[in-house]
C-alpha cells in the first residue's frame, strides 16, 4: 500500500503451500482492480437484451425497481420462478459459493436452490460412494510419495503450487506419470505420459488393479481391516485383462502393464486427479473407481498415499443456510442445465457466474436471456457476456475492497482476507448487497442482517476438533493458519468416515461408465472427441477481458492430430468451423502431436464479445447430465472440423 492504494502484490514467502508464488493469472489482479473498464455505478438497460447498452441509475432506484420486481414475481408465479445463479467467480465462505452469500434472502423469498455442479460435483458424489468424503490427501504429502500419478489434471497451468511438492518428491527418486488426452506443459515435464482416450479413464484404472492382482500386491491386511465390497470388486477387476483395457483407452498394453507394475511394487503412490478428469458422463464412476486404488494397494495406511481431489471436505464450518425460513419446499435448480431449465424462470439472479460464457449449450442460453419477460440482474466487476443481456447490473466489490473467510480446495489452511483499499465508486460486496435488499424490502429477519464479522464467527464455531483455537481474532492477527491436522497426514490409515467405517468398493457392473463420446463415437456423423481444457491465461472466463493476458493467449486455437488434420486437408493456421448438432465456434487449426488421432482440444475461459468470430467451445457442449452429482460434460462432446466458408 502507499497512500491509500494497492500498488504492489506477491505471494506470502512464509505460507508453507505458496511460498510466495503467484500464477500469471492472479500476477496482473491488481491490474484488474484498477481496470477502467470496472462497473462501478449501478446500471438500467436501455438498449435491446445483449446489446450492453445501459443508463447510470442510483443504488436507491435499482433497489426500488428490483423490490417491485421481485414482488411481483413473487406473487404471480411464486418465489421458485427467481433462480440464484451463483458461480465459482469467488470461492469465499462469506461472498462467494461456499458460503451464504444470500442464501437467507432467498429464503425468505421462497425462491429456488442452486445446484453448483459445473465444477466439482460428480467427481466429489463419486468419491463420497467410496470413502464417505471427497477430501482425501494433504497436497504438501505428495513429497513423500515414490511413485507419483498426474490423472486427467495440469498443475503447470491450473494449480502449479502442488507442483513444489512434486518436485520435492522426484529430488528424493519418485517417478511422474502424467495421464491425459493432451500432452500438456504438465505432461512435458512428466517422466512418462499416457494419452489416454477421452472418457475411460475407470477402465485404466481397473486394468491398473488387474495387473496389481496379478503380481499378488494387493495389501490384504489393509482390504480385510478398512474395506467392504472386496469379493465382488476383485471379480470386477479381474474382468479387465491388459488387453482389454488397451483396447477401450486407446493406450499401448505395455504402457499399461508397465504403469500397473510400478503400482503394485512402489508405496507410496499418490495420485492426483482433479476437476477435469470427472467431466463427462462416466466421471462419478471414474473418481469411484480411481479412489478405490489405495483401497487395493493400502497406500491409504502411508503419508504420501492415496488420492488428492480436493482437501474441502476436511473444512467444517458450521454453514447455516436457514432453509427453516422457507415456508415450505421448493425445487433445485441445476447451474449447467441453464439452458433448458431457465424456460419458466422469471428472474434470474446472477453473481460470480457468467453463464453466457461458462456454461453448456451456450446458443440456448443466449436465446433465453433474450426473453423481455426473464428479469435479469447480474452483480459483476466488468461488462461480461451475461451483463449484455442484463436488466439491472449492481457493481461488485473484489478481493481487496471486502472481506472475506477462505479455504483452499487444495490445501489445509484457512485464510482471512482484509480489505486492504475502500470499494471505488459505489461498489458493494455480496453481503452488503443483500442487506440493503432485504432492508429495502422491508424484511425484518434478524440474520438478514449479520455482520460479514458474525458471519465469520458464525462459521468458526462448529466445535469441530479441526478447528480449535482457531478464532476470527487469530486469523485476522496471523492471516492463515493450517487447521488441526497432523503433518504428514494419512487421513484414512484407521477408518473412513462412511457409515461403517470402511471404504466402499464399487458394486458389480458400477466401476466403469464409459464417456458419451465413447458410446456414440462409431456411425457418428462427428467422429472427433472434443476436449476443452484450462488454458493457461484465464481462470474460466475470469480474466478473460486483461488485455495483456489475451495478447499472450492469441487467437483461438483447436488442436489436431496430423492425421486428422491430413484427413480433413487441414492446414496449419486455417480458420476452420468446429461444429455439431449443438452449434459451433471458429477457431484457427494448430497441428499437433499434442493429441491423438480423433482427439481435438481448444481451451476454454475467453470471453465470446472479446474473440474473433465470438470463439465459445460451449457452443458444442450439451447440457446432459452425467452419471452422479447432474455434472456436465465439458470433455465429453463429439464434433466435426470444416474450413470457414471464404469471405
Amino acid at each position: 500500500m502507499e497512500n491509500g492504494e494497492a500498488v504492489k502484490l506477491r505471494g506470502n514467502p512464509d505460507h508453507p503451500y505458496t511460498r510466495g508464488a503467484l500464477c500469471v493469472k492472479v500476477n496482473r489482479y491488481l491490474e484488474q482492480t484498477g481496470s477502467k473498464e470496472r462497473i462501478l455505478h449501478p446500471l438500467r438497460r436501455t438498449g435491446p437484451k445483449g446489446s450492453g447498452q445501459f443508463e447510470r441509475i442510483s443504488w436507491e432506484e435499482a433497489l426500488d425497481e428490483i423490490a417491485v420486481r421481485l414482488r411481483g414475481i413473487v406473487e404471480e408465479h411464486g418465489g421458485e420462478a427467481i433462480w440464484p445463479y451463483l458461480g465459482t467467480g469467488t470461492l469465499g465462505y462469506l461472498q462467494g459459493c461456499e458460503g451464504v452469500a444470500g442464501r437467507r434472502f432467498w429464503n425468505m423469498l421462497g425462491a429456488s436452490k442452486h445446484w453448483l455442479n459445473i465444477c466439482s460435483a460428480a467427481g466429489s458424489s463419486g468419491l463420497n460412494r467410496t470413502n464417505g468424503t471427497p477430501a482425501g490427501m494433504d497436497p504438501e504429502n505428495f513429497a513423500l510419495a515414490k511413485l507419483i500419478v498426474l490423472w486427467g489434471t495440469n498443475p503447470l497451468t491450473s494449480g502449479h503450487h502442488a507442483w513444489k511438492f512434486i518436485q520435492d518428491a522426484r529430488a528424493n527418486g519418485a517417478y511422474v506419470v502424467a495421464i491425459d488426452p493432451i500432452r500438456t506443459r504438465t505432461a512435458d515435464q512428466a517422466d512418462e505420459h499416457l494419452p489416454i482416450r477421452p472418457g475411460t479413464d475407470a477402465a485404466l484404472a481397473l486394468g491398473l488393479l488387474n495387473v496389481v492382482l496379478a503380481e499378488n500386491a494387493q495389501d490384504e491386511e489393509f482390504l480385510a481391516e478398512h474395506t467392504e465390497g472386496w469379493e465382488d470388486f476383485r471379480e470386477e477387476i479381474l474382468a479387465y485383462p491388459v488387453d482389454r483395457v488397451a483396447e477401450i483407452t486407446g493406450l499401448p498394453a505395455e504402457a499399461v502393464h508397465s504403469l500397473g507394475m510400478r503400482l503394485a511394487h512402489t508405496r507410496p503412490t499418490a495420485i492426483r486427479a482433479t476437476q477435469g478428469l470427472q467431466r463427462h458422463a462416466g466421471g462419478g464412476t471414474a473418481l469411484r473407481t480411481i479412489g478405490a486404488i489405495p483401497g487395493v494397494t493400502g497406500d491409504w495406511r502411508h503419508p504420501g498415499g492415496g488420492v488428492s481431489y480436493s482437501t474441502s471436505g476436511h473444512v467444517h464450518f458450521d454453514i447455516d443456510m436457514r432453509y427453516d425460513l422457507l415456508a415450505k419446499p421448493v425445487r433445485t435448480l441445476v447451474m449447467s442445465k441453464a439452458a433448458s431449465q431457465l424456460e419458466d424462470v422469471k428472474c434470474l439472479w446472477v453473481y460470480a457466474a457468467n453463464p453466457a460464457g461458462s456454461s453448456p449449450d451456450a446458443n440456448a442460453i443466449r436465446r433465453q436471456l433474450e426473453r423481455e419477460d426473464l428479469f435479469t440482474v447480474v452483480m459483476e466487476h466488468f461488462p461480461t457476456d451475461t451483463v449484455d443481456y442484463a436488466d439491472i447490473v449492481l457493481p461488485a466489490t473484489m478481493q481487496t475492497e471486502h472481506p472475506d473467510l477462505h479455504a483452499g480446495y487444495g490445501h489445509l489452511y484457512l485464510l482471512w482476507n482484509e480489505p486492504a483499499v475502500p470499494p471505488p465508486g459505489e461498489c458493494l460486496s455480496t453481503t452488503e448487497t443483500f442487506r440493503r435488499l432485504a432492508a429495502h424490502m422491508g424484511m425484518t429477519e434478524p440474520s438478514l442482517f449479520d455482520s460479514d464479522l458474525e458471519l465469520a464467527e458464525q462459521l468458526l464455531s462448529s466445535g469441530h476438533p479441526s478447528l480449535e483455537g482457531i478464532t476470527l481474532d487469530r486469523l485476522r492477527k496471523e492471516g492463515w493458519v493450517r487447521m488441526n491436522y497432523p503433518q504428514p497426514f494419512a487421513p484414512f490409515a484407521e477408518g473412513f468416515p462412511t457409515p461403517s467405517g470402511r471404504l466402499r468398493f464399487p458394486p458389480p457392473g458400477k466401476a466403469y461408465t464409459p464417456s458419451h463420446a465413447v458410446r456414440s463415437a462409431d456411425g457418428s456423423p462427428y467422429p472427433l472427441a472434443l476436449v476443452t481444457p484450462a488454458p493457461h491465461m484465464f481462470l474460466n472466463t475470469s480474466f478473460g477481458n486483461n488485455p495483456e493476458l489475451r495478447r499472450r493467449a492469441k487467437d483461438p486455437v483447436v488442436l489436431v492430430n496430423p492425421a486428422d488434420a491430413a484427413a480433413r486437408g487441414l492446414v496449419g493456421g486455417q480458420r476452420v468451423r468446429v461444429h455439431n448438432d449443438g452449434g459451433e465456434f471458429l477457431a484457427d487449426v494448430e497441428i499437433s502431436d499434442r493429441v491423438s488421432p480423433g482427439v481435438v482440444a481448444s481451451p476454454k475461459g475467453r470471453w465470446p464479445k472479446l474473440t474473433p468470430g465470438g470463439a465459445n467451445p460451449n457452443a458444442v457442449v450439451s447440457d446432459r447430465d452425467g452419471d452422479m452429482g447432474k455434472g456436465p460434460g465439458f470433455h465429453d462432446n463429439l464434433v466435426e472440423i470444416s474450413p470457414c466458408a471464404a469471405p
